[in-house]
């Protein structure tokens, strides 16, 4: 099944380079510590990854991937190419002078991004840096964004979904040189991040020139379906990124809190997106070129098919990940994070935070696996409506939780919201027809949340042995954690096979089977 071959692919990426993650997160920890230059360092590698989730992976990946599919389908690669250039064409047009704009305005958009930074000078003087520098790019995950999203429309994963890698290898070498010499290691950090944004740029162009689909570039022009994919980019720019909005209202309130705030939402959240990014993310970036042909190609059955092992497939990665995080928070980040500048104290805030992140994985997910069935259809105005009530349900609770609980109220209410979001996208789709569970998906969900259950026990029981040793040295504690992790995906994968929840065999055809 060409689903779960794409999923595999980007999944196994999206695993490694969040691996070489965890290395960068463990260096940063290690040097900058929870203080006010990580708390600077993360606001300003958060806000052009903001507008890139918002702009490029977000609102246009979502309008452009059904019309170049569509038009792929319909009129051939020369056609789809020729579409391309010119969108490729008028999205330079719009981000240069948008870059130049927002570089000039820095100073007081950080008091819109961060105001709480306003009572700490140096603080925000070195927000305001960081961010001038890591800006950029923006510009040039625009355009590893849209190549992605060809080669991605034509079945090729595997180097789109390598890309971030690059980010994180050459920000661990910053880590490991250049922040000797830079003023501050979130300076060396900010430079790494601009320019890994111009290689992953290079490494999408060749994938898509071998490929025989690199655009080539036009006067920027407003044409009939230049203007369609705009109009439907609009609504798109807040439906389609609701979970990176409700990110950057925490920000906003954490800046408020006491120093540190937004380094413990960062070091937490870093955790709860990995499963988030190797399942969830794998699944919506496989399944929306998928529905749009065979929207588009009127197989209505097979759409609705892909849609349930979409949902089946994450939720078996997606519940037992959660439950593990939700057991297990305390020694995981105490494990990777406790070194150097980073205590004990920062530990028992981040692990809690984490907990609170974790009660909505599996929201997070399944936004991903749902929000294609909206996008392939060309419906941008159901998302932003499920994405207003969404952000109205985060404002509230996090303006509320954050009093008394600080930031894991924050986090509580971007989980909250997750669910919210996830709920409103899965009533609607089968209020239209559009999504009807099958008799495999009716049989095997119960079988996963057993499995989990039976699972987030051993967990328990196992942990509440081992922690003499996740209090000890460090290398006890690494290897306790690995006997934790082993043990748990050994529990979870024989109670798969004892309650039916999976087989091995299914995966394994779908994995042979050619699209």
């Amino acid at each position: 099944m060409a689903l779960l071959r794409g999923i595999a692919t980007i999944g196994a990426n999206t695993m490694l380079s969040r691996v070489l993650g965890f290395i960068r997160d463990v260096m940063m920890a290690a040097l900058m510590g929870a203080g006010g230059m990580a708390d600077a360092f993360f606001v300003a590698f958060q806000f052009p990854n903001l507008f890139r989730r918002l702009f490029a992976e977000g609102a246009f990946n979502s309008a452009f991937v059904p019309l170049f599919a569509g038009t792929l389908q319909e009129h051939g690669p020369e056609a789809a190419r020729a579409f391309a250039g010119r969108a490729l064409a008028v999205l330079i047009a719009v981000l240069i002078p948008f870059t130049v704009l927002v570089q000039v305005a820095m100073p007081w958009l950080m008091l819109a991004f961060a105001p709480g930074f306003a009572d700490e000078p140096q603080k925000f003087e070195l927000a305001v840096q960081f961010t001038r520098i890591c800006f950029p790019y923006l510009l040039m995950m625009a355009l590893v964004s849209m190549l992605g999203a060809i080669v991605n429309a034509i079945d090729r994963f595997a180097v789109a979904a390598a890309a971030p890698i690059l980010l994180n290898i050459i920000m661990i070498l910053a880590l490991l040189g250049p922040v000797h010499w830079t003023t501050t290691p979130g300076h060396a950090l900010a430079w790494a991040v601009a320019l890994a944004g111009i290689a992953q740029f290079l490494w999408l162009a060749q994938d898509a020139a071998r490929a025989g689909m690199l655009p080539r570039l036009p006067a920027p022009r407003l044409t009939p379906d230049i203007k369609r994919l705009f109009a439907l980019m609009l609504p798109g720019i807040f439906g389609a990124s609701v979970f990176q909005l409700n990110q950057w209202l925490g920000t906003v309130l954490a800046s408020l809190l006491p120093s540190g705030a937004i380094s413990y939402l960062w070091y937490a959240d870093r955790i709860n997106q990995l499963p988030l990014s190797v399942v969830g993310v794998a699944v919506g970036v496989a399944l929306l070129p998928l529905l749009s042909r065979q929207l588009r190609a009127g197989e209505m059955e097979s759409a609705r098919a892909n849609q349930n092992r979409a949902i089946e497939f994450a939720l078996l990665l997606t519940l037992p990940a959660a439950a593990a995080l939700l057991v297990s928070a305390w020694p995981i980040i105490a494990v990777l994070f406790q070194r150097g500048a980073f205590g004990w104290d920062a530990v028992d805030r981040t692990a809690t935070t984490l907990t609170a992140f974790a009660t909505g994985l599996p929201a997070y997910v399944l936004i991903k696996a749902l929000s294609p069935g909206f996008f392939a259809r060309e419906d941008m105005a159901t998302p932003v409506k499920i994405g207003v009530a969404s952000m109205v349900v985060n404002i509230a609770l996090a303006a509320s939780l954050m009093i008394p609980l600080e930031h894991v109220g924050i986090a509580i209410a971007t989980a909250a919201s997750s669910w919210v979001n996830a709920l409103a996208l899965g009533v609607i789709l089968w209020r239209r027809g559009f999504l009807a569970p099958d008799p495999r998906l009716k049989q095997r969900l119960p079988r996963i949340l057993a499995a989990t259950v039976l699972m987030a026990g051993g967990l328990y029981a196992l942990q509440l042995y081992l922690e003499p040793w996740f209090r000890g040295a460090p290398v006890g504690r690494a290897a306790a954690l690995a006997v934790l992790i082993a043990t748990g995906l050994g529990i979870y994968g024989l109670g798969c096979l004892v309650l039916g929840a999976a087989r091995p065999g299914d995966l394994r055809a779908a994995l042979r089977r050619k699209a």
